[in-house]
């Protein structure tokens, strides 16, 4: 892994000749954050070494370099999930790149479904406080190689407070609203049955989804701060009416998106 992940690095520095701090990593329809880059450089995925390709619609394909507001930033435009019959380590191999890279904080965004009907409804943002892991394993299962991190990493505080604190200044100085909450990751690539949601909502979930969890573990061992926003577009199953639509999810994402592009803007420059 160790020396997969710093091929890719190597590759990557030779096309950007860039070391930014940030990273954002754009989930379903989340796409609007593209728009506000400046000076962009774009790599493909496949023709990063040891890099897959995301197959799911809404998703693109591509590693983005350029200025947000002044800031240097690298942007996953496209992840990859567990359902898509890749290996945890292969979900989360750019996170381990991104570490050798000499990125420090990242910004994970993602579209999810939302389960506390009293806080949440289709088109809110979740700033993400905790996870809940509801799939078969996690990304740090196997061999440990101590240059990445320690065997036994601490989730105390998985999403970094003062990451949280900036995003909190950041949404009262735009009239942004927005709620804190525990997002669960189900494996998928189902929407989840109605007793599957009773369960994890006694459990204290507000939000269910099915990426964000094992990039945020990986993340947190390899000593990266870490931030998280779910864009809430549809309720979870058992709670809203209608039966679940793929295209509908990408659709309340879009919608969403330029407000929580503008959001995270903000706080890129904060950092």
């Amino acid at each position: 892994m160790y020396n997969q992940a710093l091929e890719a690095k190597e590759y990557i520095e030779s096309v950007f000749k860039k070391n930014p701090k940030t990273a954002i990593v754009l989930g379903s329809g989340l796409t609007s954050i593209m728009d506000e880059l400046e000076n962009k450089i774009e790599i493909l995925y496949e023709d990063i070494p040891n890099f897959k390709t995301s197959t799911v619609k809404g998703h693109t394909s591509k590693l983005v370099y350029g200025l947000l507001d002044g800031k240097e930033v690298l942007l996953m435009s496209g992840r990859f999930h567990f359902y898509e019959g890749y290996t945890m380590k292969e979900v989360t191999f750019p996170i381990y790149v991104f570490k050798l890279l000499g990125i420090e904080q990242i910004i994970l965004t993602n579209s999810c479904g939302g389960i506390n009907k009293e806080r949440l409804s289709p088109g809110s943002i979740m700033v993400i406080n905790d996870f809940i892991n509801m799939m078969p394993t996690n990304p740090l299962i196997g061999e440990n190689d101590e240059r990445f991190g320690p065997r036994f990493p601490d989730m105390t505080e998985p999403y970094d407070l003062d990451l949280r604190i900036i995003a909190r200044k950041e949404a009262n100085k735009l009239d942004i609203p927005y709620v804190e909450g525990v997002y669960t990751g189900f494996m998928g690539p189902y929407y989840e049955s109605k007793a599957e949601i009773r369960m994890i909502r006694t459990m204290g979930s507000d939000a269910v989804g099915m990426s964000t969890v094992p990039e945020t573990i990986v993340a947190h061992y390899l000593g990266i701060k870490v931030l998280a926003f779910a864009t809430i577009t549809n309720m979870a199953t058992g709670i809203q009416e209608q039966k679940h639509s793929h295209d509908n999810v990408v659709k309340v994402a879009n919608e969403a998106s330029s407000k929580l592009a503008g959001w995270i803007k903000r706080i890129v420059n904060m950092l």
